[in-house]
Order: structure tokens, then C-alpha cells, then sequence
């Protein structure tokens, strides 16, 4: 896998250690809180359970199963949820923890039928990547990790084609493996 990766964005030990950083801030945000931390899967997986590990709140955690890739590399514009029935959330504050915000279609459309839908008493959104584009979707990234390029990027629980997943670190995959 590694012979694929043209070059490493982001080292193992820095996605550590920016975590560490993004949980103080959550932590002291939140403190007192009612709080559903609501992981945004497949890819935010990795992500979520080593932020929310290094949380030392009460909370509750629910996953969120959608679709808007469809085995491409972008965005097709359907989000597809996956699963029928959203997390009881209602008054408590939401925090949406997702990989990467690339078009913003996908978060929008979570964060306005949880806004619609649920009745909690805030949403913000945590991802780990966001990518410097214009979107298709204004969305607040509420807390960031890193802000990257406009690039297709693996790893750390980001995937082509449900591969790469594992990778302990951020890369970008070199052109000739990704087949449009």
C-alpha cells in the first residue's frame, strides 16, 4: 500500500499530536454539556475514536452512516443516508466529527435533517481535514484539524475505493492508481 502513496501529508505522530490539541478545546468548550458526539462513517472512524478517547466528558457517541462518494473521487452530489432512523439528540449538543470537508454536500445535509428533524440545541461540525476550495455547500467547520489542498488524500481512515483505510498516516495516492 505504501508503494502507492506518492508523497505523506501528515505523519502519524502530527495527527496525534493535533489531536491532542483539538481535545483541550473540546473539552473546555463542552465541559457541562449535554453532549452526542455523532461519527460520520465509514471515514471518520479512525478519527473519532482517538478524539473522543482523549475526552475526559460525559458523552454520548452515535454513528451516522451516509453516502455521497459512490466509489469515486468526488463528491456525486447524493447523499445518500444509510441507515432510517437519526440518534435521539434532541436538546443536547451535537458535534459532528467527519473526515474530510471537501464539498460540504455531505455535512450540510446531516447538519440541516439533525437541525430539522431532531430538535438539539446545537450543531457543530469537527472534521479532521478541510480542504482550501469552494464548496458546493457553505458549511462551519466548527474545529479543524489541518487544512489541506485540493487533492484526493488517503489514510488515517480516508479511503479509494474502500482501500487505504488503515494507513496510520494522511497521503496522497500517486495519479496512476487512481482510475477515474
Amino acid at each position: 500500500m505504501d508503494d502507492d502513496v506518492a508523497r505523506t501529508l501528515f505523519h502519524a505522530s502530527t495527527i496525534q499530536a493535533r489531536l491532542d490539541e483539538m481535545a483541550q478545546i473540546l473539552t473546555a468548550d463542552y465541559e457541562g454539556k449535554d453532549l452526542t458526539a455523532l461519527a460520520i462513517l465509514n471515514g471518520s472512524m479512525m478519527f473519532a475514536a482517538d478524539l473522543l478517547r482523549r475526552l475526559p466528558l460525559q458523552l454520548q457517541v452515535a454513528c451516522l452512516s451516509v453516502a455521497s462518494y459512490h466509489g469515486g473521487t468526488e463528491s456525486s452530489g447524493v447523499v445518500q443516508f444509510l441507515q432510517s432512523a437519526l440518534p435521539e439528540v434532541k436538546g443536547r449538543h451535537v458535534l459532528l466529527l467527519d473526515d474530510i470537508l471537501d464539498s460540504g454536500r455531505t455535512l450540510f445535509a446531516i447538519r440541516e435533517k439533525i437541525l430539522r428533524e431532531c430538535a438539539p440545541a446545537a450543531v457543530n461540525v469537527c472534521v479532521l481535514l478541510r480542504k482550501r476550495k469552494e464548496r458546493a455547500e457553505d458549511v462551519p467547520a466548527d474545529y479543524v484539524g489541518f487544512d489541506i489542498d485540493d487533492e484526493f488524500v488517503v489514510g488515517y481512515g480516508l479511503d479509494y475505493r474502500e482501500k487505504y483505510r488503515n494507513l496510520p498516516y494522511l497521503g496522497v495516492l500517486k495519479p496512476e492508481i487512481v482510475v477515474s
